[in-house]
């Protein structure tokens, strides 16, 4: 496993270009281009201090001093989420949509599902500016504990891109994963403490939501950011475990399925 790593980081400068080609083939042909990677989380932000800021705004939203508040809190939840399944659900096309590349030349394979994850972690970054803007503009302070974003990232990319691996891999075989996957991320999405917190859960819903790695994951961006504290390192320890074990078996299974790829894809 060590040397397929050091394969990996070897073909560093092959990602570089791939994630550059990926994000401008995105924006290719449009008028604001990367601007796009601010507007839309800029869009979707004030949507949020409307709804929660103004249409809300007589109401109360329980355990926040103000429904703005919600809206920081639902925003930085959201932006980590769409990070994960936004990866998920492109790796299980990748190898698929380039198969062509992997047919014509020898070609290192696993960059691909690492592409898409470090991709959707540039426009996750790209968003961050806007989270700290509002965070600004509402006036709820921030800490030096943002500083622990890069752990919280580094847990994540880990924890993502094993899973991403793993998907890419089964779905060559099993096409229907594809559509599967949809609906589990919805499920998933409402097991995961970004619409509500994580202390407004009944006690032995707790213990569900204890076995989700990305409750310990978007709660270090919640403390980090929202609450201003040092985030459960338990908790988060646990799931760092937890993300170099499924990378481990992820990475495992796509190189025992990589000689199958050529035929299937």
């Amino acid at each position: 496993m060590i040397e397929k790593l050091k394969e990996i980081i070897r073909h560093r400068q092959l990602i570089l270009i791939l994630v550059s080609r990926e994000l401008k083939a995105r924006y290719r042909g449009t008028m604001l281009g990367f601007f796009w990677s601010l507007f839309n989380p800029l869009l979707l932000m004030i949507v949020y201090t409307v709804v929660f800021g103004f249409i809300v705004s007589r109401g109360k939203v329980a355990g926040f001093a103000s429904p703005k508040f919600y809206a920081l809190f639902l925003f930085n939840g959201l932006l980590p989420w769409t990070w994960f399944s936004s990866s998920l659900m492109e790796s299980s096309n990748v190898l698929m949509v380039h198969g062509a590349l992997i047919k014509k030349i020898k070609f290192p394979i696993e960059v691909l599902p690492i592409m898409v994850v470090a991709t959707n972690m540039v426009h996750f970054v790209l968003a961050l500016p806007v989270l700290i803007l509002f965070f600004l503009i509402f006036g709820k302070p921030l800490t030096l504990w943002v500083l622990f974003l890069p752990i919280s990232l580094l847990v994540q990319f880990i924890f993502t891109m094993g899973l991403c691996f793993l998907i890419s891999a089964l779905t060559v075989h099993f096409r229907d994963i594809k559509d599967i996957l949809g609906n589990l991320l919805t499920l998933w999405f409402f097991t995961t403490p970004i619409i509500y917190t994580y202390d407004s859960v009944p006690r032995v819903l707790k213990t569900v939501l204890n076995f989700n790695p990305m409750t310990h994951l978007i709660e270090s961006y919640h403390f980090s950011f929202f609450y201003g504290s040092l985030p459960h390192w338990k908790r988060l320890s646990v799931t760092v475990l937890v993300g170099l074990l499924f990378f481990y078996l992820g990475y495992l299974i796509f190189d025992k399925l990589r000689d199958t790829f050529v035929e299937e894809v």
